[in-house]
């Protein structure tokens, strides 16, 4: 697959073009509706498909199925990005109107780092062809972690970043606005919402460790994988508003994405023995998502489920949260 600069330049700026458009759009701080998100869901859904279409159009039907499978792939492990960063905003009583700007700033650094893993896991299959097998490897074994593990859900208070960042950054209790960074008695200090983008870069960042590897077990190409990751990102905000307050009816999502993540693995490390095409194996993927999901819904249709009790609830502070229980993250914030 030969892809010229331009395309890459093209493609960089049509993403570019994009987030300005997503910004303008929310210039003013407020609250995101399920039918605004599930709008703005539609668009980023669109245009991920239609840059699939360009890549059929320009290099052929196997490469446009390597991109699909790409897309598909980080779109589903996405939603377990969309659960944390539920956690993280319900730990901060992050008010809602704010939580688009820290995931539009989360988007962006996730571009920025995604690129960067993506270059170096390039130049390192490119040199060492073995590498591959290391990647396979993982991805069997961190499906399986996942597997056994799925019913855990992480705790902020324990985070070693975030308690590092408050030991070297000063952050104030309350927040003022969107603003990251305000001034008091002649010093700039953090607010609360820096402290909750700084968890959502890293948790990106974790979530890339497993996500890079696995888009590389459907396509080598440099240009496919950095696509497929930008297009399902750059959807990431509106998908969050979309399914946040609906997390707890996916009660078997974890173990359909633990199996997505174990498939990948195996078909990279079967690469010498035989090729599983990617059509079928994009079909796999496919399947094994929408068992979990129907399943999902089928166990929780009739079940009363506390979804505060699986997520924090991430619509405003002190909403479904005991006051003195708020009260106590933030004094533990302000140390």
């Amino acid at each position: 697959m030969v892809v010229p600069l331009w395309a890459w330049a093209a493609v960089l700026g049509a993403i570019l073009a994009m987030l300005a458009v997503d910004l303008f759009a929310h210039r003013r701080a407020h609250v995101v509706g399920v039918r605004e998100a599930a709008v703005w869901s539609a668009v980023w859904v669109a245009l991920g498909l239609g840059f699939g279409a360009v890549v059929w159009w320009a290099w052929g039907a196997e490469f446009a199925a390597q991109y699909f499978a790409g897309y598909v792939i980080e779109k589903s492990l996405a939603v377990d990005n969309v659960f944390v960063f539920a956690i993280i905003f319900g730990y901060f009583a992050v008010p809602r109107e704010y939580q688009h700007r820290v995931l539009f700033y989360g988007v962006l650094g996730a571009l920025v780092f995604r690129a960067v893993f993506i270059a170096a896991g390039s130049v390192l299959i490119a040199s060492f062809a073995w590498v591959l097998y290391v990647f396979g490897a993982f991805l069997v074994a961190t499906g399986i972690r996942m597997a056994m593990h799925r019913n855990e859900t992480i705790d902020p208070e324990r985070s070693v970043v975030l308690r590092l960042f408050r030991k070297l950054v000063p952050v104030t209790d309350q927040y003022h606005g969107q603003k990251f960074l305000v001034r008091q008695a002649g010093r700039w200090v953090a607010t609360p919402l820096l402290a909750v983008l700084v968890l959502v870069e890293v948790t990106d960042v974790v979530f890339a460790v497993d996500s890079i590897p696995a888009i590389f077990a459907v396509t080598q190409q440099p240009f496919l994988v950095f696509t497929s990751n930008a297009f399902a990102i750059l959807g990431l905000r509106a998908m969050y508003f979309l399914l946040a307050d609906l997390m707890h009816r996916f009660v078997y999502l974890k173990l359909g994405l633990a199996l997505v993540l174990v498939w990948v693995g195996v078909k990279m490390l079967l690469l010498d023995l035989y090729k599983i095409p990617t059509w079928f194996s994009l079909g796999v993927v496919a399947a094994l998502l929408a068992v979990a999901v129907t399943a999902s819904w089928i166990r929780t249709r009739t079940t009363s489920v506390d979804a505060t009790a699986v997520s924090p609830d991430p619509v405003e502070p002190g909403v479904g949260r005991d006051t003195a229980d708020r009260e106590r993250h933030q004094a533990q914030q302000h140390r």
